[in-house]
């Protein structure tokens, strides 16, 4: 086919569609049947400071689209001995996303001897998800929380982002994900700040529990399969995970008193 021609005074104008309908060319017609695939998307996380550093947990739960692709994804990752991501939003993105960040971590450590600052750490983070902003756009966002204990202030803190790559730091509590609506309303009912590891820990099992009981995309605790959330530490020891049984026990005593609560009282 060759390019119409236009003399000097001839403007076709600035709608390309009629130029190409005044040629008698037609675009090719869409292919039926065809549809944008499913991503796989993480939901819920959330994060606690307490006396001695942040509790962060996440559930287990992917989907894509009303299916549930995946029942034991991992949302909760050591960024280093001292900080911790948690991501909500499309899980390969989000997943390569902590894998590289926690390469620059480690380089900047090797060659400068010493780790990157807290602050550091969570403006990279930042960079990181500015860079991601073009697919963030096309439906691939990622969503992280950001937490660590910060050696220099011998003190927990935590990190909340958008698409953009904005980073806001919060004093008590942060949550991210389809359910952290829920979520987010049980942690702000029971949060006190003088709270210990383990009333952390059960205090964010409410959080998921009552989030994966209004959020169809958040899963709670999966006794069938040995599936729970995952939940960790961060304090001046570093990054430790909690233990699936103690995981298991607070959302089994949760799930008994909730089902006293609901049990219809007999005459």
């Amino acid at each position: 086919m060759n390019l119409p021609y236009f003399a000097p005074g001839d403007d076709p104008g600035p709608d390309f569609a009629r130029l190409v309908r005044s040629t008698g060319a037609e675009p090719f017609p869409p292919a039926e049947g065809i549809t944008a695939p499913e991503i796989t998307h993480g939901t819920t996380c959330v994060a606690v400071r307490y006396t001695n550093g942040v509790v962060m947990a996440g559930d287990r739960r992917a989907t894509a689209g009303n299916l549930i692709s995946h029942r034991s994804i991992e949302k909760v990752f050591a960024a280093d001995r001292h900080s911790a991501v948690a991501i909500a939003g499309a899980a390969g993105p989000a997943v390569e996303m902590v894998r590289l960040f926690q390469l620059q971590l480690e380089h900047y450590e090797k060659v400068e001897g010493s780790p990157l600052s807290l602050e550091g750490k969570a403006n990279q983070l930042g960079q990181m998800l500015r860079s991601n902003l073009p697919a963030a756009m096309s439906g691939l966002a990622v969503v992280p929380i950001f937490a660590g204990f910060d050696l220099a202030r011998e003190s927990g803190r935590l990190f909340e982002y958008d698409i953009t790559g904005g980073r806001y730091e919060e004093s008590d509590y942060a949550a991210t994900g389809s359910g952290s609506l829920h979520a987010e309303t049980v942690i702000k009912v029971g949060y006190r700040r003088d709270m210990s590891a383990d009333e952390a820990v059960g205090l964010l099992a409410q959080s998921l529990f009552q989030a994966a009981d209004a959020d169809s995309a958040t899963g709670g605790a999966d006794t069938l399969r040995g599936i729970f959330p995952i939940f960790a530490t961060i304090s001046v020891d570093g990054f430790e995970r909690v233990a699936d049984d103690i995981v298991g026990a607070k959302f089994e005593e949760i799930s008994e008193r909730f089902a006293a609560n609901h049990r219809e009282v007999q005459p």
